[in-house]
């Protein structure tokens, strides 16, 4: 394995832990599941603090829901699998930031 796959798989695994660290606290503190509905609260604060949680939480809330609807609605593989690269794509330009953002920190060399 190349040290750039590594390090992509390392974003990816490390975006998908964000992702679900932050939607599980957000559930724990609030009593109920995030997701994108926190956008549809019209204009107001809260509304534009919730973007940045969803750009990180994204890719868990899109698994979350994609899991969710192939078990209720019986979605089709190919619907499943597209969410599933889309949340994939997602974790890891997050991951990516998240690490860059260490290292500028000095937290990481």
């Amino acid at each position: 394995m190349t040290p750039e796959a590594l390090n992509t798989f390392f974003s990816i695994c490390i975006g998908f832990a964000l992702a679900g660290a932050l939607a599980n606290g957000y559930q724990a503190l609030s009593q109920r599941p995030a997701g994108f509905g926190l956008l549809q609260e019209g204009v107001a604060p809260r509304t534009f603090a919730a973007v940045p949680f969803l750009v990180f939480a994204a890719p868990f809330i899109i698994m979350r829901n994609t899991l969710r609807g192939m078990r209720l609605e019986s979605r089709r593989f190919e619907f499943v699998m597209m969410a599933t690269v889309i949340a994939g794509f997602w974790s890891m330009m997050s991951g990516t930031f998240f690490l860059m953002t260490l290292r500028a920190a000095g937290v990481l060399t």
